[in-house]
């Protein structure tokens, strides 16, 4: 072995100990690629709306003049596909305010423009927890079911959005009003 390499070898050797030594470590592996993709961003479609006692002197009209909010009111919407066949029901309740708020989850949309919410989806009165007021009213056409309107309102989390939809004002009115109760007026 030739005397010159001695040395050099030594040399390697205490600058490896050395930096060993330092806490030195060699990087690590490059790490493989990721297949994992963000996670989707889904846009629901969901209604909402309020729904009223109407008061007995604005009994046969449309007005919610002097109307009490009801809590606990149960209200349908249905939506029918192009073919007028249901394709969507769910019931939601309103809460202490009178006011409701569903998603449409599940709700199928083909292509065909019928089958958008907005023409195919309709709210309807279903049950009122006042004994007092629980007959039907057709404010805003709710015995064939309220239109939904496009208000351009939507709600948005990191990976949720909805559009949402208005739908009513919807009412019951009382059972019973005292005769004094002026006639309708339109």
């Amino acid at each position: 072995m030739d005397p010159r390499v001695l040395p050099f070898s030594v040399l390697a050797i205490l600058i490896a100990a050395t930096t060993l030594a330092n806490g030195y470590s060699p990087p690590p592996p490059p790490t493989p690629p990721t297949t994992a993709y963000p996670a989707a961003k889904t846009v629901e479609a969901a209604v909402e709306g309020m729904v009223y006692c109407q008061s007995c002197d604005k009994y046969g009209s449309w007005s919610l003049a002097g109307a009490e909010a009801i809590a606990g009111a149960k209200i349908s919407v249905i939506c029918k596909n192009h073919r007028q066949q249901v394709s969507f029901y769910k019931v939601f309740q309103t809460d202490s305010y009178g006011h409701f708020y569903g998603e449409l989850k599940g709700l199928k949309m083909s292509q065909h423009f019928l089958d958008h919410p907005l023409h195919a989806c309709r709210a309807k009165l279903v049950s009122s927890p006042r004994e007092d007021c629980n007959l039907f009213s057709n404010i805003n056409n709710a015995l064939d079911g309220a239109s939904l309107r496009y208000e351009e309102k939507r709600v948005k989390w990191k990976n949720y959005e909805a559009v949402v939809y208005a739908a009513g004002p919807l009412a019951f009115r009382p059972d019973h009003c005292p005769e004094t109760a002026p006639a309708p007026t339109y």
